[in-house]
């Protein structure tokens, strides 16, 4: 594998983890909650600091909201994206009984089953459908795993 080959993907290691907003935002912000707490405490003993140190609390609560909201778009989006990039590949890959299933199959579902080979696809929405399986169960039972690195 060369430095520009994309590492081989599996259950214990697709999770994507994006160091600047993962530790150096989260970080941050964090911090900026504890001191925005730390100086609305020391407000309360000083009733002219009061209004400041609960701006502070009250700020650094909305960042932290914002900063999940502006993650938790962008994988509600892809969610959606891979929803459908699904539905066409089990179109193409299920039997003709099978395929009149497609629409039985969750969000859920359909996600966990991205990683599963053209190989495996049949018989894990069979398996998926039959046993009412989550995201985790379906990834649990992949044998040969298709790797997304474009996730978000």
């Amino acid at each position: 594998m060369t430095m520009s080959e994309p590492r081989p993907q599996h259950l214990k290691n697709h999770a994507s983890i994006d160091p600047m907003f993962h530790y150096v935002a989260l970080g941050l912000l964090l911090f900026g909650l504890i001191l925005g707490v730390a100086v609305f405490v020391q407000s309360l003993h000083k009733d002219t600091d009061l209004l400041i140190g609960l701006w502070m609390l009250l700020v650094s609560v909305v960042l932290i909201v914002i900063a999940f909201k502006a993650r938790i778009y962008p994988l509600k989006v892809q969610d959606r994206v891979i929803r459908l990039e699904e539905r066409l590949r089990l179109a193409m890959l299920l039997s003709e009984t099978m395929r009149h299933r497609i629409h039985e199959l969750t969000e859920d579902q359909l996600i966990g089953l991205r990683f599963a080979s053209d190989d495996e696809v049949p018989e894990l929405v069979h398996e998926a459908l039959e046993k009412k399986l989550n995201r985790q169960q379906i990834k649990e039972r992949i044998q040969n795993w298709r790797a997304d690195h474009f996730r978000v």
